[in-house]
């Protein structure tokens, strides 16, 4: 993708007026193969930025500034 800095939501916004494009079936052929792959691409990108957020969020730091892993799988009983 050409703008790594691009924003999640901007990226978002991006790929749903892509899939409502896609979705009114008006795209001649070659211009829907265009949107499909950057519909693709976006996609991508957003996937990664949520992973990237779910990493940071994935620990909790306590009042020493230690970070613990989180589970958040286990629910309020992780930390127990």
């Amino acid at each position: 993708m050409e703008n790594e800095s691009m924003k999640f939501e901007d990226a978002m916004l991006q790929l749903e007026k892509i899939v409502q494009q896609l979705e009114t079936g008006d795209v001649p052929l070659e211009d829907s193969i265009t949107l499909y792959k950057k519909g693709m691409e976006l996609s991508s990108f957003c996937q990664q930025k949520l992973q990237s957020a779910e990493k940071q969020l994935i620990s909790i730091v306590d009042k020493d500034g230690t970070a613990t892993p989180f589970d958040p799988s286990e629910g309020e009983n992780a930390s127990e």
